[in-house]
């Protein structure tokens, strides 16, 4: 059985319709949301980029039952660790116990605004192994003091953090990151639907941990304005990760997808009013394991009306497609896990 999950694009909506799109959310029945957590949108015409906690701070407070996660934040550069346990602590709090803090090690494309360059993708995952640690030690209560590599901690405390701490989950591409945090992590993100990375995630870290995927669809009762939304707004994803991860600007994916073709976008994304197709959408990462499936809408006018679809059409077909989840929560554990 699946969890389905609502995602909150930052790139493609201003902060207030963030919020009526969450309550929205709410209402239709998803079982949770994630909200990716940007400076620039991935295309000029996406035209969006709020500062996610904000937004996830109100949206924790008009909303009642659907679990929260970031999908994802990078602890590592354009902001310190100890900030970001901060945050967690707080919207977890807010949300009284619904938020999963997403982390991941970054995109270029976010966090260059800050100047200090972007280090190679070994340094990266060097830099997530020790900022997941100062994160653990600050939501779990008293000083920090830490003196590392990367980072440097003087003296921090958090004054509210929720008793059950914050749950981490990390994105992982491969084995190699499977390994790494498999162990130190409540669950798995990944973006693409590999079986191996469930198996070994499983392996290292237990089979009841959540396994988290995403997948974009293009609704809309006109098939023909689906894929040229979905071509228009989301060609940057035929880059791959070790593409998307390096480029520095709106202008760089431009450039690397000016050959992508509408029907390259619709082989890989289903568009148009067929609920079967959009039903079938998140089939692969069903079968490779995952316990949770994220979809995106996309195209930030369609909210409000993809919304009432999801809500009379879309969820219950994938509920009597796939099962109704028992529950629907991130979370496995509410006591913080360390290494």
């Amino acid at each position: 059985m699946t969890s389905f999950g609502y995602t909150l694009m930052t790139e493609q909506r201003g902060p207030r319709d963030l919020v009526a799109d969450a309550v929205g959310a709410e209402r239709a029945g998803f079982d949770f949301a994630v909200m990716s957590d940007h400076y620039f949108p991935w295309l000029d015409e996406m035209g969006h980029a709020p500062y996610a906690w904000s937004v996830l701070g109100a949206v924790a407070s008009v909303t009642e039952r659907i679990p929260l996660m970031t999908y994802v934040t990078c602890p590592t550069v354009r902001y310190h660790p100890a900030v970001v346990a901060q945050k967690a602590a707080t919207v977890a709090l807010l949300s009284e116990g619904r938020f999963t803090l997403g982390l991941g090690s970054g995109e270029n494309l976010n966090e260059h605004v800050v100047g200090r360059g972007w280090p190679t993708a070994d340094v990266r995952q060097d830099m997530l192994d020790e900022a997941i640690t100062i994160i653990r030690e600050l939501v779990a209560g008293g000083y920090v003091t830490h003196e590392g590599p990367h980072f440097r901690v003087d003296s921090a405390k958090l004054w509210d953090v929720p008793e059950e701490g914050v749950p981490l989950a990390v994105a992982v591409s491969g084995r190699q990151s499977v390994e790494r945090y498999a162990p130190v992590a409540d669950a798995m993100v990944a973006v693409e639907p590999k079986a191996d990375l469930v198996t070994g995630w499983d392996a290292a870290a237990g089979a009841e941990q959540p396994k988290i995927g995403q997948q974009p669809i293009s609704w809309g009762p006109d098939h023909g304005a689906a894929v040229e939304r979905a071509h228009s707004l989301f060609r940057w994803f035929a880059g791959g990760w070790k593409v998307n991860a390096e480029l520095p600007g709106t202008a760089g994916f431009a450039a690397a997808t000016q050959f992508v073709r509408p029907d390259d976008v619709s082989s890989a994304i289903p568009c148009g009013p067929d609920v079967s197709a959009h039903v079938e959408a998140p089939r692969p990462f069903v079968d490779a394991g995952f316990t949770h499936v994220a979809l995106v809408e996309i195209g930030g006018e369609m909210q409000p009306d993809y919304l009432e679809f999801a809500r009379t059409e879309l969820l219950p077909a994938l509920r009597e497609e796939f099962g109704e989840a028992k529950d629907s929560a991130i979370r496995v554990s509410r006591s913080p896990r360390g290494r």
